[in-house]
This record gives structure tokens, sequence and C-alpha cells, in this order.
């Protein structure tokens, strides 16, 4: 299967219209490529990795977007000046002075987001996943976070109930794992796409640095965090040179 991600192509608009794009890492996995460069701004077919982001979100009626940049960030900021912020509304988070990672760039963020549930992506994600599927989930279920997930190899896998309701982790190289359940548990790929109702700020660190995963591993214990399975479609991590090659077999 080919996708386009055209950007003039609308479909339902959905109850939840901003994002937060995580555009900050350093994409070691990357280089040479982001030596000089984000990887936001890594090319697939001609087009940004930034870019396919912004324009496969709006296309779905997500027309506000919170970006945070850290490793070449001015590059991030002319990209989007020179391009008019593709059309939507665009705010910058910025940690030019400290990488926070996924969960100190979170907290960073917290104040551009607004009150309600909002979309957080990874940047260098390339999916079909269907944006409003994944929102009604969040909607009717109302859980604190709602985490996209699938079927497919990856060496951290997230472990859930029947009931879709988050309650592990396990590293499938160094054996390491975190369990809160004695239930039968079925392992999952974390997409990096996920649905966060505001009310996690209430619940996790106020600063520094650390990941959102540790966060989700202490408040899987009390909260309903779920999964959302969208098993078998396409998803491409573009984290290393040979994944842009495999995302360009489908993303024209």
């Amino acid at each position: 299967m080919i996708f386009d991600m055209a950007p003039n192509t609308q479909h339902p608009t959905p109850n939840i219209a901003k994002a937060l794009l995580f555009a900050a890492g350093l994409g070691t996995r990357l280089k040479p490529f982001t030596d000089n460069h984000p990887k936001a701004l890594a090319v697939v077919n001609g087009r940004t990795l930034l870019e396919r982001n912004i324009e496969y979100l709006k296309s779905y009626g997500i027309n506000e977007f919170v970006i945070n940049v850290h490793h070449f960030a001015d590059q991030i900021v002319d990209f989007l000046e020179k391009n008019e912020d593709f059309g939507v509304k665009i705010q910058i988070s910025d940690e030019s002075d400290e990488v926070l990672e996924t969960g100190g760039g979170l907290v960073k963020a917290k104040d551009l987001l607004g009150n309600q549930p909002f979309l957080v992506m990874n940047v260098d994600i390339l999916t079909d996943l269907n944006i409003p599927e994944l929102i009604n989930f969040h909607l009717d279920n109302q859980p604190l976070v709602t985490l996209a997930v699938s079927a497919r190899e990856s060496s951290r896998k997230l472990l859930f109930e029947e009931n879709n309701q988050l309650k592990g982790w396990k590293n499938l190289n160094s054996g390491e794992e975190i369990v809160v359940s004695e239930k039968p548990l079925t392992e999952k790929a974390f997409s990096g796409i996920h649905i966060i109702h505001p009310e996690i700020f209430e619940k996790m660190p106020s600063s520094g640095k650390f990941s959102i995963m540790t966060t989700y591993m202490e408040l899987m214990k009390t909260e309903k965090i779920l999964g959302f399975e969208h098993s078998g479609g396409i998803l491409v991590d573009v984290g290393r040179p040979e994944s842009v090659l495999e995302a360009e077999k489908f993303f024209l």
C-alpha cells in the first residue's frame, strides 16, 4: 500500500484540535544526517518528516501545534517560517538550553497545551493510523492516556490486560520488566503516538529531564491508561538511514 498523505485531503474534524510534536531529540541513530541537521528535517521522497506529520494531522482537522526544539533548533524555526507554518498555528517549546526527553519536554510545553486532551506524536514516525478512530476511542473510554500500539517487532514492549489497560513494560534485550498485574498480559509495541488528558500534569514531576514512560510506569498502578490497537497498518520509525529507504516505499 502506498500513501500520499495528501495535504488537501480533509477528513472528519476530530474533537481534539491540538498536537505536540516531539522534535527536540538528537537523532543519533540517523547520523550522519543529524551531524548538521535536526532529525525533523530528514527527507522522505522530497518532503521532510516535520512537513509530512503536520500535513498528516492537519488533514484530520488538527490545526494547532506545539513543537519542541533543541538540536539545530534554528533550522526548524527557519523552515517553519519559510513555509508559513503550513497554514496552521504553531508554537515553539524551546529546549535549546537542555534537551529534556519526552517527559520533561511534555512538562516544558504544559502552558502551551491548554486544558483539553491533546495528541502527542514523535516527529520521526510515519504512519497511516486513522486519527479519528484513535480520538474516538479515547473520548469514549475517558482514560488519562491512550497509547497507540501494534503487534510489531520492537526491543521494548508494553504489556496490557485483556481490557486494554496498561500494566507492564519489558525490555526484550536486557530481560528487565515492570509488571503490576497478576492477570495474563499481551505484548504490544508503542507507536510513538498518544492522547493525553492535561490532568496528567498534576500527577507527574513538575520539572526535570525524564522519559514519559517512567511516568506511565508509575501511573499505571492507579490510573486508567489504555492501549489503542492498530495492528496491520503501516508504521515506520524513521530513526536510521535505512528506515528512510523503507519509508519511501510507502509514503510518496
